[in-house]
């Protein structure tokens, strides 16, 4: 009986050891949440309807040095018939970063194009926003009412000098439901 006893006294303070071995190894854990939804908002700027911002022809000398900007251009992504269990949205941009800013758009390159800008995005306060990271949400309207949610773009200086030429990006977005 002695012989089991400390046996299992051994067999536990080994597992305890191990316990706590792995508690402070770097270990951890990741919880995921989330839910499937029945349906989702109408986007109306798709992929097969795209949105064209024209953030129009700009100088030169509008610039003053490396993260210098234009004047904001507005613009509204619109989601409409949204069920009435989905309450907010965020939006994420996404594209080709700069490779001197990767928070904006890169020009799309190509003969002739400018050089030394790139384009930030901006969410309805006007704060950039930085690509992959979602925006602040913004509260939707269930049914056919049309939510216009609002964001700009400008052109922002990424280099020493610009060069001139088309100055022109795409970007992708994606709508998280919240």
């Amino acid at each position: 009986m002695r012989k089991i006893v400390s046996g299992t006294f051994i067999a536990t303070a080994l597992c305890c050891s191990v316990s706590a071995w792995a508690a402070n190894s770097g270990e951890g854990q990741v919880n995921f949440t989330g839910e499937i939804i029945d349906s989702a908002c109408q986007v109306v700027d798709g992929t097969s309807t795209p949105l064209d911002v024209s953030l129009g022809k700009v100088s030169q000398t509008a610039f003053t040095g490396s993260g210098s900007t234009t004047s904001t251009t507005r613009f509204d992504i619109q989601l409409k018939d949204c069920p009435e269990t989905i309450t907010s949205a965020a939006i994420t941009f996404g594209g080709s970063a700069d490779s001197a800013n990767t928070n904006v758009l890169a020009v799309t390159p190509g003969t002739g194009a400018a050089t030394g800008v790139g384009i930030q995005l901006l969410d309805k306060t006007e704060s950039p926003l930085s690509l992959y990271t979602a925006s602040t949400s913004y509260t939707l309207q269930p049914g056919a009412t049309t939510n216009d949610l609002i964001f700009g773009a400008r052109y922002i200086q990424t280099g020493s000098t610009i060069t001139a030429g088309p100055a022109n990006a795409v970007s992708t977005f994606t709508v998280m439901y919240n």
